[in-house]
């Protein structure tokens, strides 16, 4: 999909807030615990979790400093805090130099996962994430 910049970094900026919102409820309501419960619609229909159910509990062990502990509900969370910490970064520094360089990165990382060899790759990836999740009963 071949995305303007402003329309790209539209998308981006509000996929960030809404999951800083969404952690921050995530870490007031859990407190000192984490939620099992589930707004996943994939789970909640057939009981059987989807490759990212636990990415919010991975994200919120993860800032309470628990990486093992992260790693384990679901690796995905990692890619996910490091994308919520980059990006709205990336976004500012862009908007501020008059840059396109979260762009340009975007429109690389979008053919590079075109490439058959690296998408079979990560369909594997997601895959197994999902066998794992299955496993471990999330």
């Amino acid at each position: 999909m071949h995305l303007s910049r402003g329309k790209l970094y539209t998308i981006v900026s509000i996929a960030c807030l809404t999951g800083y919102i969404w952690l921050f409820c995530n870490l007031k309501s859990a407190q000192n615990t984490i939620n099992n419960h589930s707004v996943c619609l994939i789970k909640n229909i057939s009981n059987i979790p989807c490759p990212s159910c636990g990415t919010t509990r991975s994200v919120v062990f993860l800032w309470r400093g628990k990486l093992i502990d992260a790693l384990l509900i679901n690796p995905f969370g990692l890619l996910l805090s490091a994308m919520m910490l980059a990006f709205p970064i990336w976004l500012i520094f862009d908007l501020i130099t008059k840059k396109q360089t979260f762009l340009i990165f975007y429109h690389k990382t979008e053919q590079f996962f075109k490439k058959p060899k690296i998408a079979a790759i990560a369909i594997f990836l997601v895959l197994l994430n999902w066998g794992w999740n299955i496993y471990k009963g999330l």
